[in-house]
């Protein structure tokens, strides 16, 4: 049996686990925790405005996991995680009846692909734009434009991979499972790591055992708040202006606002007071 041990978001860097017992976390950013599980509060607190596009990327999730995994949510852990989120979402029972079909085969569909870009946003933060397209070209010129209007820099591949660390990422709050109950299943089912923060917890794993460890928390009754193969930042940049907050803000906005962008990560780490004003809260 591999070490393994739950422990708390750290205050400082150096607080990290050994880099000889866990190497894939030996650089973990401070409070990365809190700052994602700010990031999921935010998502689910979409406006109507946006339903749309929420729906369409839903829609696309679910196609592709279907297509994957097959369209039997009992057997398909990721899809039945995206069924749950269309339902809280309110998404229209025929849209995704229409999206599991599409990725059975039994309806049309469109051929997606899956491209990551990476590059630098204002203030020098590296971002990862995780999209999902039917066209490449058009999703190519879109982000590349939206990096240069923004003050940006789109580079090519492993531009800025090198300050993240790509593993599965999913949060349970703790009102979704006892720390015993989820430390065992998790444990059983290859978990790299699993955080403490005020809010939940934070389960790590390798990007190839997620779908198992995704089936597994389903299987013990342990609903998730947020489930996603992530781009973890290792090294972070401060951000304690205001402008600069709202210039990154407006950027990562414009981002998600792409029709085919299904996910954006991004290495800034600011306060709650902080960013909660950049946002207009």
């Amino acid at each position: 049996m591999k070490p393994w041990r739950l422990r708390a978001a750290p205050d400082s860097v150096a607080e990290i686990l050994p880099a000889a017992r866990f190497p894939l976390l030996a650089a973990l950013p401070p409070m990365a925790g809190h700052n994602k599980w700010s990031k999921v509060k935010r998502i689910k607190a979409v406006t109507d405005a946006r339903k749309g596009k929420v729906f369409s990327r839903l829609s696309r999730d679910i196609t592709l996991a279907a297509k994957s995994g097959g369209g039997d949510p009992e057997g398909n852990a990721r899809l039945r995680t995206l069924l749950l989120k269309a339902r809280e979402s309110n998404m229209p029972a025929d849209n995704v009846d229409r999206a599991v079909k599409k990725g059975t085969g039994e309806l049309p569909g469109v051929s997606y692909e899956d491209i990551t870009y990476e590059g630098y946003g204002p203030g020098g933060v590296a971002f990862i734009v995780k999209v999902t397209t039917d066209n490449k070209n058009r999703a190519a010129a879109a982000i590349r434009s939206l990096f240069t209007r923004h003050g940006g820099n789109l580079g090519g591949t492993g531009a800025v991979a090198f300050q993240f660390l790509h593993a599965g990422q999913i949060l349970v709050g703790k009102d979704k499972a006892t720390e015993d109950t989820l430390m065992e299943v998790a444990l059983e089912a290859g978990a790299d790591d699993v955080i403490a923060t005020e809010e939940g917890f934070e389960v790590r794993c390798g990007v190839h055992g997620f779908d198992k460890l995704l089936q597994a928390l389903d299987k013990a009754g342990i609903k998730t708040d947020s489930a996603e193969i992530a781009y973890i930042p290792t090294s972070t940049v401060p951000v304690t202006d205001l402008a600069a907050a709202q210039s990154l803000v407006k950027f990562q906005e414009a981002l998600e606002e792409d029709e085919d962008v299904q996910a954006v990560f991004s290495n800034e780490e600011m306060d709650e007071k902080l960013s909660a004003a950049a946002h207009g809260e």
